[in-house]
């Protein structure tokens, strides 16, 4: 899948296989939100990202309308990983919205928010990925935080 934000001149693409690798981790956990971490790697100056992967979280909470992962447990998992593929790096975060729309929350852009205000943070424009997983279809929603704002590929 190819995507573009074309008001701020960014792009991304992903493998069909990853997402749905991604929804099928989200379905264990119907009906409760579930969601992990992305990686990947930037091209042309920036401007193009390649999503090449999914880490889960160990711990997490989670409930019909919420998800909040933690890093507790994967920091040696996240060390090796990037240690492995010294080009890729995280880029965002996922999780799914069950029976309901792919669509950012208020609480989703606060949570980006927070992201590039942790101090120790190196990402200047997370990604957001939102799989909103009814049982008659899947839709997947991405997003950048870009200057506080959130835009959506297309």
């Amino acid at each position: 899948m190819k995507l573009k934000a074309e008001k701020i001149g960014l792009s991304l693409e992903i493998e069909d296989q990853l997402l749905n690798n991604m929804t099928e981790n989200g379905k264990i956990y119907y009906p409760n939100e579930f969601g992990g971490f992305l990686f990947g790697y930037y091209t042309n100056n920036n401007k193009h990202l390649i999503i090449t992967d999914s880490v889960l979280p160990i711990k997490f909470k989670s409930s019909r309308y919420n998800f909040e992962r933690s890093t507790e447990g994967i920091e040696d998992q996240l060390y090796k990983f990037h240690r492995e593929s010294p080009s890729k790096f995280y880029i965002g975060e996922w999780h799914t919205h069950p029976d309901s729309n792919a669509i950012a929350s208020i609480a989703d852009i606060l949570a980006m928010r927070s992201i590039i205000s942790t101090p120790n943070s190196c990402i200047k424009n997370p990604v957001l990925l939102i799989i909103g997983d009814s049982k008659s279809k899947v839709k997947f929603s991405f997003y950048v935080l870009y200057n506080y704002n959130l835009y959506k590929y297309e």
